[in-house]
């Protein structure tokens, strides 16, 4: 999370795709399943992404997504990326 600005939609959803679920205490289905992030990519790749669309759809009402991708960036350290394409709502 950033020092501030952490209401605007597009910062809500960039929070949201960091956290892990169960991370949070009194909400133990928010954040990505984390079983999923160390599976390979093409097994896990389009889970990961349809749990990211259904997170967004349940915790962030303000914004639609049109497409989510991943990216790999150290692929043998697990580090990825999402890129989000969406819209906020009015």
């Amino acid at each position: 999370m950033q020092a501030s600005g952490n209401g605007l939609p597009m910062q809500c959803v960039a929070n949201l795709v960091r956290i892990v679920r169960g991370e949070c205490t009194y909400d133990r289905i928010k954040g990505i399943d984390p079983s999923l992030i160390d599976q390979p990519e093409p097994m896990a790749g389009p889970l990961l992404i349809a749990d990211a669309r259904w997170l967004i759809k349940t915790y962030e009402p303000r914004v639609d997504v049109n497409k989510i991708n991943l990216t790999d960036l150290f692929a043998r350290e697990g580090h990825f990326r999402f890129g989000i394409d969406s819209l906020v709502k009015g």
